[in-house]
């Protein structure tokens, strides 16, 4: 006969700009911000409001980089030494970040007990799937069981956003320079969203204001007939995430579960600019 399953962890990274209220039973390791050769973590040092006075005196620097494998092997090795059973790791897309890779090369040595899964995206794209990851744990899951939780969350969960120039992104390498040229010139307004390859242009607009209703659109499209979970996220930019996250609602009336508003931090939004809006629908079923 056998006892209940030992627990399993879950570990996410900064860049999941979780709600307080979601953030319960995860263990987050931040990534790192450089700001005119400044280092801070994502979150603790460096905050939204800083990256973004940064970015349009456009004479500062900033750049971001991962969290090293001896970071996630710290961390990991204090769970398992804690009682955990095992660790699941749940990061921001590869195609954006090395920080999966440094995950996945910490995992290594832990002999199956660690595994590291690719949330093909970032903000509450990767959230929604870590905080799936930690109900499943918290139920009792075992390990396969907490994996295949947050494998079902990132294909139920779509992540679309809206920038005012595309130029952050090249300049960070995260968008090809062809794409970010041809914007530029036509002065297009793109809405792109995640997806395994990466950021890709999802629609072009001709005005600011048609790509907000477009995500509305877009997100609401995405939803189908599902119940789902709504996140918004901006960077500078409140009273546009403000009247989004309401229209929303409006939209997806009893549909809409739960919703949630965050300014996304600083490293995310040293590649997307100030002005950025985001909406991330997760079918919850």
């Amino acid at each position: 006969m056998t006892g209940p399953h030992p627990a399993v962890a879950v570990v996410t990274d900064s860049t999941a700009y979780l709600p307080p209220d979601l953030a319960g039973n995860l263990t987050v390791v931040p990534l790192a911000v450089v700001v005119n050769g400044v280092t801070g973590l994502d979150t603790v040092d460096i905050d939204a409001a800083t990256v973004a006075d940064a970015l349009n005196a456009r004479r500062v620097a900033v750049t971001t980089s991962r969290p090293s494998p001896e970071a996630f092997s710290e961390v990991y090795r204090e769970l398992l030494d804690g009682g955990a059973s095992s660790v699941l790791s749940v990061h921001l897309s590869a195609r954006l970040s090395g920080t999966y890779d440094a995950a996945v090369l910490a995992a290594a040595p832990f002999d199956g007990r660690v595994e590291v899964i690719d949330a093909q995206s970032t903000g509450m794209g990767l959230g929604f799937p870590a905080v799936a990851a930690a109900s499943a744990a918290a139920a009792g899951g075992t390990l396969a069981d907490v994996r295949e939780a947050a494998l079902a969350a990132v294909e139920r969960t779509t992540t679309l956003f809206y920038v005012d120039t595309l130029e952050f992104l090249r300049r960070g390498g995260r968008i090809g320079a062809a794409a970010a040229l041809l914007g530029t010139a036509l002065s297009v307004k793109p809405i792109l969203h995640t997806t395994e390859q990466g950021v890709v242009v999802r629609e072009k607009v001709r005005t600011a204001s048609r790509a907000l209703a477009r995500l509305v659109d877009i997100a609401a499209e995405s939803a189908g007939t599902s119940e789902v979970d709504v996140a918004v996220h901006h960077l500078a930019a409140p009273d546009r995430a403000d009247a989004l996250l309401t229209t929303l609602k409006e939209r997806l009336g009893g549909q809409l579960r739960a919703a949630y508003l965050t300014e996304v931090g600083a490293v995310v939004g040293a590649h997307v600019g100030p002005g950025m809006v985001a909406v991330v629908v997760y079918r919850t079923a």
